[in-house]
C-alpha cells in the first residue's frame, strides 16, 4: 500500500500548478537548453550537455515525485464537519495549538499539518513529528511530554483550534 500524502485542498491546487509549470514551460526550457548543448560538438567532454542531461533528470525526478503526492494525497481540511465535530477539543491534522513549555514557560502556537506542508521555522509542525505524535488526540489542560535530542520536554496545551 502507498504511502498517504496528508495536505490541505490550498497545498493541493500548489502542486497541481507546480506540476502545470514543470510540464509545460520547465520542460521546453530544459529540452530548449539540451539542444543548445547538444550543438557544442563531443559529447563526451561536453560539460554543458552533462549539466543539461543532470537538469533533465531532475526535471523528470520532481514531476514523478509531485505526480505521486498528487496520486497518493489525502485532503484534511475538507470535508471533515462530521470529524471535527467527534473530536472537538482533541489536536488533530490542521489544528492549530497554543501550547506553553512548562521549564522556561513561554507560549507558542503551532499548526499541526502533513509532512508535506511541515514548516517549523514558521511553526507549522507535521503530525509525523515527535511533537506533532505526542499532540495528536491530546486536550485543552493535558500536559504533553515530548522526546526531543535535548531532552524531555512537557508542555500545556492552552487551545485547540480547528
Amino acid at each position: 500500500m502507498a504511502k498517504e500524502f496528508k495536505i490541505t485542498s490550498i497545498r493541493l491546487r500548489e502542486l497541481e500548478q507546480e506540476l502545470h509549470y514543470l510540464k509545460t514551460t520547465r520542460e521546453q526550457e530544459v529540452a530548449e537548453h539540451l539542444k543548445e548543448a547538444r550543438s557544442f560538438g563531443d559529447l563526451s567532454e561536453n560539460s554543458e550537455y552533462d549539466e543539461a542531461k543532470n537538469e533533465q533528470a531532475q526535471l523528470y525526478g520532481r514531476i514523478a515525485e509531485v505526480e505521486n503526492i498528487l496520486a497518493h494525497a489525502v485532503i484534511i481540511d475538507d470535508g471533515l464537519e462530521g470529524v471535527a465535530e467527534t473530536t472537538a477539543g482533541h489536536v488533530g491534522l490542521g489544528c492549530t495549538v497554543k501550547v506553553r513549555d512548562i521549564e522556561l514557560d513561554e507560549t507558542e502556537l503551532y499548526a499541526i499539518v502533513g509532512s508535506q506542508e511541515a514548516d517549523p521555522i514558521n511553526h507549522r509542525i507535521s503530525d509525523d513529528s515527535p511533537f506533532g505524535r505526542a499532540m495528536i488526540g491530546k486536550t485543552v489542560g493535558d500536559t504533553v511530554e515530548v522526546e526531543a535530542p535535548v531532552g524531555t520536554l512537557q508542555f500545556e496545551i492552552l487551545s485547540v483550534e480547528k
